[in-house]
C-alpha cells in the first residue's frame, strides 16, 4: 500500500517505537532484566497510596465521574486551577489558569510544540527546534512532520574522580539565527541524568530573549513534582519559558497526563491542537492529582518518598557498576537526576547496538547511545561509546543485570 509522505515517515521504525516494543515485551517476559526502557519504579509506599486513594474516589463516586464526561480542550478546571495556586504560592511565579494546559502526556506535547514552532512556516523559511546540548531524550529524534527538524552541538565533559564525567552545554559552539523556532533541554536530562546548572539555564534563557524564540525546558523528572533530582539547582519558569511536566513519574504512566505551563498564547494553540486531534485530554490523571494537591501530598510525597526512594537506588546502581567493572576507560556520567545511568566505554572497539544485540541475547534490556545523539551535524565517535540504563528495578535484578554487562564490556575491550 502507498502511504502518504506523513505515513511513510511515521509508519516506520524508530528508536523510540523499538525502545517501547522492547518494553512491553520484556514485561511479558518473566526473565527479562528490564534496564532500558523509561518505565517508573513500582515503589510500594505509592502503590499504596494510589491503591487506597482510587478505592475512596471509587467509592465517592469521584472516579466513576472523572471517566464518563469528556473535559473542555484545556483539561480539568479544577486540577488546572489548584496547580497554577500550588505553583504561584510555592515559588512566586505570575501564572493563572490561562498559562496551563494538559496533554494526552509529554510525547504528544512535543510532537504538537515541536510543529508549533518549526517546520515550514508560511514565509517560505524552515525553522528548527535547537537542542543545545547532545545526547538529548530519544522521543525527540522522529516527532517533527519536517525533515531535519532539530540541530544539536557536542558538550564540553568534565571528567571527575571516582570514575565519573558531566557533560557541559559549549556555549562558544551554539549558533542561534533566524532559522532557529525555539531552544528545547530536558532538566535532568533524560538519557544522561544531567542537570543543567541555574548559570546554563539563564544564559538559556537570555540567548532565547535576545532571539525572541522560547526556552523550552523538559521537566518531566524535576521540581516541584516528582522531584527525582539530586542537584542544588533553582526551578526555571518565566513568560518565554515553557515548561512541560508530566504525572508519569510520579508512579502514573498508564494515565498518559502531560502538562504544560507557557504564557497565553502557546497555552491557546496548544489547547485548539488538542480539540482538534483528541477532543480533550484525558480526565483521570488530573482528578487524581487534583486529589494529592487537595490533601497537600503532591509535594510531600514528590520530596519524601520518590526522591529519597530514586537517590538511593541512584547510588546503588552506581557502587555496583563501580564493583564490576574495574577499566579506566568506563566511566558513569554524574547521576544529578531522572531514572537512568549514562555509561560511557571509551574506546570500546564495538558499537552500542552491538553491545544491545549481545546483551539482549542474555536477557538484559538496555538503550543504545546511539538513538540519543539526535541533530548532531557531524559524526561524533563518542556517540557510539554510551549506553543508557535504568536503575529501578529490585536490588537482586541489578546486580544480575550489571554482573551481564560488565562480563559483555569486558568481553568486547578484551576482544579489542
Amino acid at each position: 500500500m502507498a502511504y502518504s509522505i506523513f505515513g511513510d515517515k511515521f509508519a516506520g521504525d524508530s528508536g523510540i517505537t523499538q525502545l517501547m516494543h522492547d518494553l512491553n515485551d520484556g514485561l511479558t517476559n518473566p526473565d527479562a532484566i528490564m534496564l532500558g526502557g523509561g518505565n517508573p519504579a513500582q515503589i510500594p509506599a505509592m502503590v499504596d497510596y494510589f491503591n487506597q486513594l482510587l478505592g475512596e474516589m471509587t467509592a465517592t463516586g469521584e472516579l466513576t465521574a472523572s471517566i464518563t464526561n469528556y473535559d473542555g480542550p484545556q483539561g480539568k478546571d479544577r486540577f488546572i486551577a489548584a496547580l497554577a495556586t500550588l505553583l504561584k504560592h510555592h515559588y512566586g511565579w505570575d501564572i493563572s489558569n490561562d498559562n496551563i494546559t494538559l496533554t494526552n502526556g509529554s510525547q504528544s506535547a512535543f510532537f504538537n510544540l515541536f510543529n508549533l514552532l518549526a517546520g515550514k512556516c508560511q514565509d517560505g523559511s524552515h525553522k528548527k527546534i535547537l537542542l543545545p546540548l547532545s545526547p538529548e531524550y530519544i522521543g525527540y529524534a522522529d516527532a517533527g512532520l519536517e525533515p531535519n527538524m532539530f540541530i544539536s552541538y557536542q558538550p564540553t565533559i568534565s571528567v571527575l574522580d571516582n570514575g565519573l564525567f558531566k557533560y557541559h552545554i559549549d556555549f562558544s559552539q551554539l549558533v542561534i539565527d533566524d532559522t532557529i523556532g525555539a531552544i528545547c533541554a530536558s532538566r535532568p536530562t533524560n538519557p544522561t541524568g544531567n542537570v543543567l546548572t541555574d548559570d546554563e539555564i539563564k544564559q538559556l534563557d537570555t540567548l532565547a530573549q535576545a532571539h525572541n524564540i522560547p526556552l523550552i525546558i523538559d521537566n518531566a523528572y524535576g521540581m516541584p513534582f516528582p522531584d527525582i533530582i539530586f542537584a542544588d539547582v533553582t526551578p526555571f519558569w518565566n513568560y518565554n519559558t515553557i515548561l512541560c511536566m508530566s504525572l508519569s513519574k510520579l508512579g502514573l504512566p498508564g494515565i498518559r497526563c502531560g502538562i504544560v505551563i507557557a504564557k497565553k498564547e502557546i497555552i491557546t494553540a496548544l489547547t485548539n491542537i488538542n480539540g482538534i486531534i483528541n477532543l480533550a485530554p484525558g480526565s483521570l490523571g488530573p482528578a487524581i492529582a487534583d486529589k494529592l494537591i487537595s490533601r497537600n501530598d503532591l509535594l510531600r510525597l514528590s520530596h519524601e518518598v520518590i526522591r529519597p526512594y530514586y537517590h538511593r537506588k541512584a547510588q546503588h546502581a552506581v557502587s555496583l557498576l563501580q564493583h564490576y567493572i574495574k577499566d579506566e576507560r568506563f566511566r558513569i556520567h554524574k547521576p544529578e537526576g531522572a531514572i537512568f545511568l549514562w555509561l560511557w566505554c571509551d574506546e570500546l572497539p564495538i558499537t552500542t547496538k552491538a553491545l544491545y544485540q549481545r546483551l539482549k541475547a542474555r536477557g538484559v534490556l538496555i538503550v543504545p547511545g546511539e538513538y540519543f545523539f539526535i541533530g548532531l551535524q557531524q559524526p561524533w565517535q563518542h556517540s557510539q561509546q554510551c549506553l543508557r540504563m535504568n536503575y529501578v528495578q529490585s536490588d537482586e535484578q541489578m546486580e544480575q543485570g550489571i554482573k551481564i554487562i560488565a562480563e559483555e564490556i569486558t568481553r568486547a575491550y578484551a576482544a579489542g
